[in-house]
């Protein structure tokens, strides 16, 4: 069984595993019409599944003001409720939207706005308080996000959050945030099939949580390979950036691939594909937090019940690099 964590230095405990909440935001798009969202959503289900995910044992969420275009911040206050306390609630700013249109419109990346995005957070998930704010523009400049880090620690003195942390994949950029002393965290991609070997060094070095986005590769490792995408998908429509899908064809084949390669190990012990995955990430690193994206009760048991699976062992992890040829 996976053990609890502590995020970073800031003695913050969290459940191993944290849950994901942009697929419950719904649909959003960029002004071109780009989808940035999951599809449809259901918001009594994403309400159930929240509720079933505390049941078992999840403490800590991850949200973002822009997912929804504020949506799945006001999903997740309402689930919570009078369990607020019993948990550990993240969110991001950077980025301007509007509500009524679910539409993103920008970045602001000024101290200022920072101020007013947390005010706006604070409203919409009914809460005086969030444990872990994280700056959300992946490239903003080192220079700048050092002024955003001392509003961060302003927050902090003030009590509207309790740590922060910066949403990046550039160790270096997050080694900028790091300096702060109630930085905890550096949020990042990483999977079985996109390993990040210079974060994690970055975060072991400096005693940061690494927290990690796309754990089942936007679901590829959740088994997620059919052509037929809902229009209102991001993977429908894959941005540049976004790795493992192709325009109308679903899953690329490589991809799938290297998942049935690793199949075999991933899904022992009883494991699904992925739980695999998740496991996989809790033996790649004691400092690892995944937060794997969920729309269903069925989907945050399945989540939810890596945990009392555990980490993969020390050999089956140099048998995936073997397999992988890293």
């Amino acid at each position: 069984m996976e053990t609890n964590r502590t995020l970073g230095r800031s003695g913050i405990d969290v459940s191993p595993l944290g849950f994901g909440c942009w697929a419950i935001g719904g649909e959003w798009s960029d002004p071109d019409g780009q989808p940035l969202g999951w599809g449809k959503v259901d918001d009594e289900e994403s309400v159930r599944a929240i509720h079933r995910a505390l049941d078992l044992g999840v403490t800590f969420f991850d949200t973002a003001d822009t997912y929804g275009a504020g949506h799945s911040e006001r999903v997740l206050g309402r689930a919570l409720g009078k369990r607020r306390a019993d948990v550990v609630v993240a969110t991001k700013w950077g980025n301007v939207f509007d509500e009524e249109t679910r539409t993103l419109t920008g970045s602001d990346d000024t101290p200022r706005y920072a101020r007013r995005a947390l005010t706006a957070s604070l409203r919409r998930l009914g809460t005086d308080h969030v444990d872990l704010y994280q700056l959300h523009l992946s490239d903003a400049d080192p220079a700048r996000a050092a002024e955003l880090r001392e509003q961060c620690e302003e927050f902090v003195r003030e009590g509207l959050i309790r740590a922060y942390a910066w949403s990046t994949d550039d160790p270096a950029r997050a080694a900028v945030f790091a300096q702060g002393e109630h930085c905890a965290a550096v949020q990042h991609a990483l999977n079985v099939l996109d390993d990040a070997p210079g974060m994690l060094a970055l975060c072991e070095e400096l005693g940061l949580a690494s927290i990690n986005r796309s754990p089942l590769a936007m679901g590829l490792l959740a088994g997620k390979r059919q052509g037929a995408l809902e229009a209102g998908d991001i993977r429908s429509r894959p941005p540049a950036w976004l790795q493992g899908f192709s325009e109308g064809s679903g899953a690329d084949a490589d991809w799938v691939a290297r998942i049935d390669a690793l199949r075999e190990i991933l899904t022992s012990g009883g494991r699904t594909l992925a739980q695999g995955a998740l496991a996989w990430l809790w033996a790649r690193s004691p400092r690892t937090v995944p937060i794997p994206g969920f729309r269903s009760v069925d989907q945050a048991e399945q989540n939810a019940g890596a945990i009392a699976k555990g980490p993969l062992t020390a050999g089956q992890l140099a048998e995936v690099d073997r397999i992988l040829g890293r």
